[in-house]
């Protein structure tokens, strides 16, 4: 009960005003840089998400990260490109969780230990209080493995299918 409370009580503290106060303008325009510099050198498609706490609906059914950032990956349309390549990057400051999540173009060549340890070095930036710099060495290891298993290709034309910009709720 008590655990249920503080968690709670963490969520409605933090909102999408301290999720832009932890990644400042420039960050915001380093992160999407980095999306679409890394978009250019493979077929994938990259959504950055970071969000603050989850409202009371969500915290009433018991939502946790994982199940928050399933909801995000179908509504930021990630599972939706030409090659089933999307990945969503996806950070709960209040539960200070990280998910990674790749549609199946990818996750089926990926083995689960690299996803985990992409989300553990998320994880340690996270607690260093270094979330930009983490999340850029996060695009960074996804960029490397759609440029393993998803190149691009200079026959085929390459479009963006999703917008680069990051997140904040």
């Amino acid at each position: 009960m008590k655990r249920t409370l503080m968690r709670w009580a963490q969520h409605l503290w933090l909102d999408a005003d301290d999720a832009q106060r932890l990644i400042t303008p420039e960050g915001l325009k380093r992160l999407e840089n980095a999306v679409r510099d890394s978009e250019a050198r493979h077929l994938g498609e990259l959504r950055v998400c970071v969000e603050g706490g989850l409202d009371v609906p969500h915290l009433w059914r018991g939502v946790d990260a994982r199940d928050r950032a399933l909801d995000l990956f179908s509504q930021l349309r990630v599972w939706d490109t030409e090659h089933n390549n999307g990945v969503l990057i996806y950070l709960l400051l209040a539960d200070r969780r990280i998910e990674v999540l790749a549609d199946r173009g990818l996750a089926q060549l990926v083995p689960d230990s690299q996803w985990r340890a992409l989300v553990a070095e998320l994880s340690q930036a996270l607690r260093d209080h270094t979330v930009e710099d983490g999340l850029l060495q996060a695009i960074d290891r996804v960029c490397e493995l759609l440029r393993l298993h998803h190149p691009a290709a200079s026959q085929v034309r390459r479009l963006n299918e999703l917008p680069d910009s990051v997140v904040l709720i």
